[in-house]
């Protein structure tokens, strides 16, 4: 063999070589697991409902995955629950009541969690009494039992309620009960009226027979002024300090399932039942619908966006809360929402 020959067959040799450790490498990185992902372990402002749809839309749809998320979501029990949770280290994120988390860092700063997409951006706390009873205004209220879940946002903001609304509130008792048992309590006469969200207890009350458009009547907060924003994901201080970009994929992942569920409902509500088939299919749809329209749509989101706030709002939120409850002090807007994390406004034009 020539010394051309035995050069051209040494080069074939190493090229086969060479692509063998080509295909290998692939094959090997095909089979290989995936990068670890950021686990978020989550907690809900409620049992399974409606208005919960895009949470589960990101889970199924794999937009959190697709962030570098591992997402697990639990039931919760309150609105205001989150906070104290998120704070213990039992959760990294949650959807709770923003004011909760006022009155939380201004006692524990250090730990309390922040705020950093708004979801609830009118205040839907009300109290609920019957509509033929003799409670027509806040006054009223006075020398009256007044009923909730311990964790409910309504009740955990009634001493600031009554310094707005100006009435006495250590004249009103106040009753604790399971949640299933609230809007059948009001029924039977067993407390004259009932904390909660406007739509939480207008459809709960439709599942045990009561029709709230006749039977109730609704003391909301906002209309004693009270404008306060309510519910926001809510993320572990720690977490977000560490963890930047995973904050950021969990907002724009929700954000991208919010435009879902507005675009297909129906998409949204297969996700609800997926998780709790014993739900009552159309009126958890009702309840969405309601939620979007009453909860979701403060005509300011035209100007700033769905998901964040407006900040002199939020500073009289805050002063509202923090002189009602006489709070140690006064949270800065930036410990309670952070915004830096927010997509693009044009990413956040909601049409509901």
């Amino acid at each position: 063999m020539n010394a051309s020959a035995f050069t051209l067959r040494i080069r074939r040799t190493l090229g086969l070589a060479a692509l063998s450790l080509v295909t290998c490498a692939a094959l090997v990185g095909h089979s290989a697991p995936a990068q670890a992902q950021t686990r978020v372990k989550m907690v809900l402002n409620w049992k399974y409902q409606g208005p919960q749809a895009w949470f589960f839309i990101a889970q199924d749809r794999g937009y959190f995955k697709a962030e570098g998320l591992d997402v697990e979501i639990d039931q919760g029990e309150g609105s205001s629950a989150p906070i104290a949770k998120i704070a213990a280290g039992a959760y990294t994120a949650g959807f709770g009541d923003i004011n909760a988390a006022i009155d939380f860092a201004s006692r524990r700063p250090a730990e309390a969690p922040v705020g950093v997409f708004m979801i609830y951006n009118t205040p839907p706390f009300t109290i609920a009494v019957k509509a033929n009873g003799p409670i027509k205004s806040p006054k009223d209220l006075e020398g009256r039992t007044i009923g909730g879940p311990a964790n409910d946002g309504a009740l955990k903001l009634f001493p600031a309620f009554s310094k707005v609304a100006k009435f006495d509130a250590s004249k009103v008792s106040i009753s604790n009960m399971a949640p299933n048992l609230r809007e059948q309590m009001l029924l039977r006469g067993q407390v004259d009226g009932i904390f909660g969200f406007i739509n939480t207890v207008w459809f709960s009350a439709l599942l045990v027979g009561i029709d709230p458009a006749k039977d109730l009547r609704f003391i909301n907060y906002v209309d004693h002024g009270m404008d306060l924003y309510s519910n926001t994901l809510l993320f572990s201080r720690n977490f977000v300090r560490d963890n930047p970009k995973a904050v950021e994929g969990f907002i724009r992942a929700l954000n991208r399932a919010v435009k879902d569920v507005i675009a297909n409902p129906e998409a949204g509500m297969d996700a609800v039942m997926k998780r709790e088939p014993l739900l009552k299919r159309d009126l958890e749809r009702d309840r969405l619908f309601a939620t979007l329209k009453q909860e979701m749509s403060h005509p300011e989101i035209a100007k700033i966006g769905f998901g964040d706030i407006d900040v002199e709002r939020m500073k009289r939120a805050i002063s509202i809360v923090v002189e009602s409850n006489q709070l140690p002090r006064t949270p800065a807007v930036e410990e309670i929402f952070n915004r830096s994390f927010l997509p693009p406004m044009a990413d956040r034009v909601m049409r509901f």
